[in-house]
């Protein structure tokens, strides 16, 4: 009788610690930053995409628009005292750290679409770019029509880029590194032909790396949206909300055109602004 006493105890303890880590999970984000004295966000971002979220070694920060937009979503949300904490992330690693629970939410050059629907959430669309290629200057390349089996495109795994190639340019090979940065090391030593990925990717690097330029115009459509956990609806819903504010204040202005100054002189510059 006693065993049986002590065998129901531990099922209910059991039980009861499995609740516990349920309810831990799920706890509301939203929840935690209204109650919190010292609000803070956690953002996941990259810190390799210039114009974007990339770390300037001069000032030991990473900085670009995505990280600008977070800045202001999290003053409008928690208020000014509030502080925007960043995670780096990788398009591999982005979505785990964000079910585990280590990031809030991301914001990073991160395309809607709706295998990754089935995952997470996203906020309405922050920023519309579409997918391009990027080759040395004198490539006698023109568009992605042009891609054969001769070629080799780069690509960063993970990202929807490497799927869209593959549709676009069939025959084409396609080699599939960590992140921009080596991709666009891959592109310079001579292993691919060109690289690809978003234009406003691409604008940067090509900004940022003379002798490179964006072949053709953009090929996809690429909404960027915010991801959060489907368990945090609330948190959703309270980003969309600041996201329509900054944007009716002139905020989003502000820090697009710091980034983008010379958007819409170039066929691949132009429409990157969701209206």
């Amino acid at each position: 009788m006693k065993k049986r006493h002590l065998l129901l105890l531990l099922v209910s303890c059991l039980t009861l610690l499995g609740a516990c880590g349920k309810n831990s999970q799920a706890q509301s984000i939203l929840d935690k930053i209204q109650s919190s004295q010292t609000p803070h966000i956690r953002w996941g971002i990259k810190n390799d995409t210039r114009l974007f979220g990339y770390y300037n070694i001069a000032k030991q920060e990473v900085e670009g628009f995505d990280i600008d937009i977070a800045k202001a979503l999290t003053k409008e949300i928690a208020g000014p005292q509030a502080q925007a904490d960043f995670v780096e992330v990788t398009s591999k690693t982005r979505i785990p750290l964000l079910k585990n629970g280590n990031i809030d939410a991301i914001i990073a050059t991160m395309t809607i679409s709706e295998e990754r629907k089935k995952q997470v959430d996203f906020t309405d669309v922050y920023f519309a770019a579409g997918q391009s290629l990027l080759g040395p200057e004198d490539s006698p390349l023109q568009s992605v029509q042009d891609l054969g089996p001769q070629n080799t495109v780069l690509a960063v795994k993970g990202s929807s880029s490497a799927e869209s190639i593959r549709q676009f340019a069939p025959q084409a090979k396609v080699l599939e590194l960590e992140n921009y940065a080596e991709a666009f090391t891959a592109l310079q030593s001579g292993q691919g032909d060109v690289m690809t990925t978003d234009n406003a990717i691409l604008l940067g690097i090509a900004d940022q790396n003379p002798g490179y330029r964006l072949i053709g115009e953009a090929f996809t459509k690429e909404p960027y949206g915010i991801a959060v956990d489907k368990s945090q609806k609330d948190f959703r819903d309270e980003v969309n909300r600041a996201l329509v504010k900054i944007k009716a204040d002139g905020t989003y202005d502000k820090i697009f055109h710091k980034w983008f100054p010379d958007a819409g002189e170039s066929a691949n510059a132009k429409n990157l602004k969701e209206a």
